[in-house]
C-alpha cells in the first residue's frame, strides 16, 4: 500500500494564498464617499441617483490614485465599488 505524505506547511500556504485581497483603498474610499453623500445624497425617493454615485466614484478615485499609487482602472473598481456599498447601506436605511 501506498502511502501520501501530506505538508500541511503546503496546505497552510494555499489557504492563506486563495483568501481574498482587499482592494486598495477600499477602506479610505468608503469613509470619503460616506462624508461626500451627505451633500449630493446617493439615494433620492427610494431610488439610486446614478449620477451622483459616479461623481462620488470619480471623485474617490482620484484620492485612491493619489493616496495609493495605483492605476485609474484599479483606483475606479475600488471606488465604484465602495460607492455602490455606500448606496445600497442608504436605500436600506431609507426603507425601514
Amino acid at each position: 500500500m501506498a502511502y501520501r505524505t501530506v505538508s500541511w506547511n503546503r496546505i497552510s500556504r494555499s489557504l492563506h494564498d486563495s483568501r481574498p485581497v482587499i482592494p486598495a483603498g477600499l477602506m479610505g474610499a468608503r469613509a470619503l464617499i460616506q462624508f461626500g453623500a451627505r451633500t449630493r445624497p446617493l439615494v433620492v425617493a427610494g431610488r439610486y441617483d446614478r449620477a451622483a454615485i459616479m461623481a462620488a466614484a470619480c471623485k474617490a478615485a482620484t484620492g485612491i490614485q493619489e493616496r495609493c499609487g495605483v492605476s485609474r482602472r484599479e483606483a475606479m473598481a475600488s471606488a465604484l465599488k465602495a460607492t455602490w456599498q455606500v448606496a445600497k447601506a442608504a436605500h436600506r436605511a431609507a426603507a425601514h
